[in-house]
């Protein structure tokens, strides 16, 4: 017990020195990891250490899906809609079907029930892989409003078909009426569980009497419930956390505390790195052992097939994504499109970027070992092997590829009306004019005897100019006043640690007081290095 802890610790360890080369050589971490995973896998120390299902299904999925939710615009999911329903569904399906009619022609032996069973394992990109990669690089935001939508709904397609194929073979039966009724009840249901276990976390955040750390718990513990309860009732335990998510998302102002809202970030920030790494890492260290498990298979048939498949998988996902550009400017004679006229290059970033990760290996490895009637499963080792291919050469070719090829293409976003910066500074601009007016407005009589409120009005007048500075053009070779400002503020800040740190030396002032306004400082100065990177 103990050794197999501290083999756990030692992989933290490893996780965080590979995420610091990734962050020093700028490259996705998922990517180094996993390479990181496959080159320390020849170590005996790690040899015992493997994936099981139930661990990323129930463990290490839901919380994961359940922050991808809660980082999805729920403004944009809904204006792409139309796009990652298809995407998630139709192409999905689409790319199972291929893949299962290639593999028949492709691998001696093997049946169409086969062929569904491996297509519903490497179909989708994965959720964690996409999103991870994605928010490292500078994309359009519609492009990563279509990936993060996408990974979240599209795993529990994949699952289903695979379900439905693992079916087929083990009682040689497959009626198709039966399974489409099933796969819309899964897919409802899943939904429905998700928004009826999210409002009773709902109504315990807004009317129980919760203190921060148990709403934070809370929120730990929901994707879990949202899962189970789903899974028990075999309905999808995917689309449960992820519409639970979404709503509980959209009512985060409402159901949690400031306090539990600038927390919970810091939390939630650092199980899903911890998590993340483990996931990518535990990729990679599964080599030695998928490989043990090939049996009479010839290693070079397996990486064949593999790299064969692999092939096919981008091959038509890109097909899709191009297809779907010009459907959509078909259509748009007809209906109302977000895109009338996509074109090539986002659709073409969109096909290329569809890695896949962990969630099919976790789909390969729960493939039972034994049939109905106990016999070995056919060709669950080749399945197997081939995913660990497809999972290692999408993510490490695609993921590495990536930022040249959007680099190369140029895109332009279409809906980006002004930059982030220039949002930024009207969105301040307006809550400092309407503070303003509602000071004045509300408090002009109590202004004229208050000097608090004044202070006040002073201060956020101030701002304001500060503001407005920023959008005048200053001469190149003279430093920006508001740049020089927050470097000014930077350094008062730190003169104001160093005071708090020599108050605290004296014993009549309490150090939990002391640290309240260190806090408030850290807060500050994380608000200026915000805008200093704008």
């Amino acid at each position: 017990m103990h050794d197999q802890f501290i083999e756990y610790v030692y992989l933290l360890l490893i996780i965080l020195a590979l995420v610091m080369v990734a962050n020093k050589l700028r490259l996705a971490y998922p990517i180094v990891l996993v390479l990181g995973g496959l080159a320390i896998s020849f170590l005996s120390v790690f040899s015992n250490v493997t994936v099981h299902p139930d661990l990323i299904f129930f463990i290490f999925l839901p919380p994961l899906l359940y922050e991808s939710a809660w980082q999805v615009s729920w403004k944009e999911f809904w204006r792409w809609r139309r796009v990652i329903m298809s995407f998630a569904f139709l192409v999905v399906i689409i790319n199972a079907g291929v893949i299962a009619v290639f593999s028949v022609i492709l691998i001696p032996g093997f049946t169409l029930a086969h062929g569904f069973l491996l297509g519903g394992i490497v179909s989708p990109p994965d959720a964690i892989s996409s999103s991870t990669i994605m928010r490292r690089l500078k994309v359009p935001k519609s492009l990563l409003s279509l990936g993060e939508g996408e990974s979240l709904l599209n795993d529990a397609s994949s699952l289903i078909i695979f379900r439905f194929a693992l079916l087929a073979i083990l009682t040689g039966q497959f009626h198709f009426q039966e399974a489409a009724t099933s796969f819309f009840l899964v897919v409802f249901m899943g939904v429905i569980i998700g928004l009826l276990v999210g409002l009773v976390f709902y109504g315990i955040h807004r009317w129980l009497p919760t203190t921060p750390s148990i709403e934070i718990v809370l929120t730990l513990i929901t994707p879990y419930c949202m899962y189970y309860f789903a899974e028990y009732f075999h309905f999808s335990g995917v689309l449960a956390v992820v519409s639970g998510g979404l709503f509980l998302s959209s009512r985060r102002q409402r159901m949690l505390s400031y306090a539990s809202r600038i927390q919970g970030i810091n939390v939630w920030g650092s199980v899903v790195f911890v998590m993340n790494g483990l996931v990518f890492l535990l990729i990679g260290l599964q080599l030695p052992f998928i490989v043990e498990q090939l049996g009479e298979t010839k290693l070079s048939e397996a990486i064949g097939y593999g790299l064969a498949i692999s092939f096919v998988l981008i091959v038509v996902r890109l097909l899709c994504a191009l297809g779907a550009s010009g459907f959509s400017h078909l259509v748009s004679r007809y209906i109302t499109v977000v895109d009338a006229n996509p074109g090539w290059r986002l659709p073409f970033i969109f096909g290329w970027a569809g890695m896949r990760g962990v969630v099919s290996l976790a789909a390969a490895l729960s493939i039972p070992l034994l049939t109905n009637e106990g016999q070995p499963f056919p060709y669950r080792n080749l399945i197997l092997f081939v995913t660990f291919i497809v999972i290692l050469i999408t993510l490490v070719l695609q993921g590495l590829t990536l930022p040249w090829l959007i680099n190369k293409v140029h895109m332009v976003d279409k809906f980006a009306t002004m930059s982030e910066h220039e949002q930024e500074i009207l969105i301040q601009k307006k809550i400092l004019q309407y503070s303003i007016q509602h000071l004045e407005k509300k408090y002009e009589e109590d202004g004229a005897q208050n000097k608090q409120l004044n202070d006040l009005l002073e201060k956020l007048r101030i701002e304001l100019r500060l503001f407005n500075q920023t959008l005048e053009e200053t001469d190149e070779t003279q430093e920006h006043p508001y740049k020089n400002y927050q470097y000014v503020y930077l350094q008062l800040l730190e003169h104001q640690r160093d005071l708090l740190n020599k108050i605290n030396l004296k014993a009549e002032f309490d150090e939990e007081l002391v640290r309240k306004y260190h806090s408030l400082i850290d807060i500050e100065e994380f608000k200026v290095r915000e805008k200093m990177l704008e």
